[in-house]
């Protein structure tokens, strides 16, 4: 599908870019090296791909001025290229936002607040004394339970749940005594939360997403969790009650923060990663066990069952030794 056809020139300006060769070349679409052809706009950012830039077939490429060479067609340079692909992305692109105003089948209670110029999608419920700030686009089927807050130019999408019940019960002789959840949710402005996640109201607080924070798909961010600003996740990450995550941090897709730690700001966990402690000093972490041939796993996997009595053994022998050394 075609986009808003645009010059090099025109993103250029718009981009903060430079060009190099033809400014009044005119794209209509981002495509992969691989498959842009001439009326297409590529980009270059990951090294792995450095082969595919000579031998595509793009009209232009967007690229970093130390890669310029690596191009034959009309350029974009820009010191951040996938940030600059991200921008010209969001010119070029074919499909505009939900238009704003409220679909005749969303349920929005009498005591709702709206603000300027939003968009409501079909079968959309806000609840009672919700807020939705201004420029806010909710798509079709999210739900935002009673008293939830939700800044200027958030972008909700599809199934998403803000404010359902936090999981809090306690243990009487067997049996689950539920714990009402009285806080709400609170979101920043420009956030983005993808679709079917689910945030969960504050047991007492609140829960709160500061702003400009990025959510993918499927993601469960439990009780009265504290995410900072500029944070992003990808998609099915699980977060605990009561977690509290810095600001510009990362996490990767399924990676698990349990409840009740705290992580600083500017870390970045990789992906499918068991956070278990506090992480008090900015950096990348990480904790999956690296994949391996089904056998070969199988039989790491039976080591690691002796490891603690291994431990035993080789301590045991160190004493020993020291032991021996220590004879005259």
């Amino acid at each position: 599908m075609t986009g808003h056809p645009q010059t090099l020139a025109f993103l250029a300006r718009r981009t903060g870019g430079v060009v190099e060769g033809d400014a009044s070349l005119t794209v209509t679409r981002v495509a992969t090296l691989k498959e842009a052809g001439p009326d297409d706009i590529a980009f270059f950012a990951n090294p792995k791909y450095r082969l595919d830039v000579a031998a595509s077939g793009a009209g232009a490429v967007i690229l970093s001025p130390d890669n310029a060479h690596l191009a034959r067609s009309p350029k974009l340079l820009h010191d951040n290229p996938y940030a600059c692909f991200a921008r010209v992305a969001q010119l070029l692109d074919p499909h505009p936002r939900q238009a704003p105003g409220i679909h005749v089948s969303a349920q929005v209670a009498a005591s709702a607040r709206l603000g300027r110029d939003v968009s409501i999608g079909a079968h959309v419920v806000i609840g009672e004394h919700a807020e939705v700030g201004d420029g806010c686009v909710i798509y079709p089927h999210a739900t935002l339970y009673p008293r939830v807050r939700l800044g200027c130019n958030a972008l909700v999408h599809a199934q998403v749940v803000i404010g359902s019940d936090g999981f809090g019960f306690a243990n009487d002789h067997g049996r689950w005594i539920k714990i009402p959840q009285t806080g709400t949710v609170v979101i920043g402005d420009d956030v983005e939360i993808g679709a079917g996640t689910t945030i969960d109201r504050g047991a007492l607080g609140d829960t709160v997403i500061g702003d400009g924070v990025k959510l993918d798909n499927q993601i469960q961010i439990g009780h009265n969790v504290r995410i900072g600003a500029h944070s992003a996740m990808a998609g099915c990450v699980g977060i605990a009650g009561s977690a509290d995550i810095g600001s510009f941090c990362t996490v990767g897709g399924g990676a698990v923060i349990l409840g009740h730690l705290s992580i600083a700001d500017r870390v970045s966990i990789s992906a499918g990663a068991l956070i278990t402690k506090s992480i008090a000093t900015a950096g990348t972490y990480g904790g999956a066990y690296p994949f391996a041939p089904q056998r070969e796993w199988l039989r790491n996997a039976a080591h690691l069952r002796h490891l603690d009595s291994l431990n035993e053994r080789v301590s045991d022998l160190a004493k020993r030794l020291k032991h021996l050394e220590n004879k005259p």
